[in-house]
């Protein structure tokens, strides 16, 4: 199949993931890699590494935007780059001597891998202000020096798991952000955390390119139904209750991560 071979079922679910990232504002690897891998029974490689080429694209326009509103703290989305780059790197690496030793072992990796970066994202969703404010009662704000070092660290353990599972810059990124930044608007957050997205997943995406677990045809079929269905969720966003949306995502997540892992 070519680039320009649209597979309507998978443009259907890309659709329906993007009206729900719209809605919810949590990252596509932890609804559409999951929905390849056990829907569809795509190979969970060829999943992640689609995944993240899809997000760096979506992620890009959404940078755009961010940094025409001012919504981007550039010194935090490179903190975060300098622990996540190396670590994907390393990863990386780490997949292809996997690969080269050939079996599944490479496979049974990215599928636990992804398993508890879902129930790990279904936790961040679920218990945010629980965590907020326990940091800001029992803990407070800490000096520069150690915000830098756990921003580092921070954008390591993303760049571990988002080029394993590409699951866990939106929910896990953002909630420890908000604990590291509490002076800081969300807005800006969000939008740091989006803007440092777009190296990470290029980089991760280009190194599965290199390990042959891309499939275009796949990614473009989800291109054709994701950018309508995040321009209608987004639209339709306000209209829904947050109280509403976050239980039923987080308690999803949590069943789909639970399966994949055990």
């Amino acid at each position: 199949m070519t680039f320009f071979d649209i597979n309507p079922l998978y443009s259907v679910s890309g659709f329906a993931v993007g009206v729900l990232v719209g809605l919810t504002g949590v990252g596509g690897g932890s609804l559409m890699t999951p929905l390849l891998v056990l829907l569809f029974g795509i190979h969970p490689s060829t999943a992640v590494g689609t995944d993240l080429l899809y997000a760096c694209i979506t992620k890009t326009g959404g940078t755009l935007v961010h940094g025409l509103s001012n919504t981007v703290d550039w010194k935090i989305t490179r903190r975060l780059a300098l622990g996540s780059v190396p670590a994907t790197v390393l990863t990386l690496l780490l997949l292809a001597y996997f690969n080269h030793r050939g079996g599944e072992g490479a496979s049974g990796l990215i599928t636990t891998v992804l398993g508890f970066a879902l129930i790990l994202t279904a936790i961040a969703l679920v218990f945010r202000k629980w965590i907020l404010d326990y940091f800001a009662t029992r803990v407070g704000e800490f000096d520069e020096g150690r915000t830098r070092a756990l921003t580092i660290g921070l954008g390591a353990l993303l760049g571990l798991l988002v080029s394993i599972s590409s699951v866990g810059a939106g929910a896990i990124g953002v909630t420890v952000l908000l604990v590291l930044y509490p002076r800081l608007p969300v807005a800006r957050i969000v939008g740091s955390d989006i803007a440092h997205a777009v190296p990470l997943t290029l980089i991760a995406g280009i190194g599965h390119w290199f390990l042959g677990s891309i499939d275009w045809s796949l990614l473009a079929s989800l291109l054709v139904g994701s950018l309508p269905g995040i321009a209608i969720g987004s639209y339709v966003t306000a209209r829904v209750p947050d109280r509403v949306l976050r239980p039923i995502l987080a308690s999803t997540l949590a069943v789909v991560g639970g399966r994949l892992a055990f």
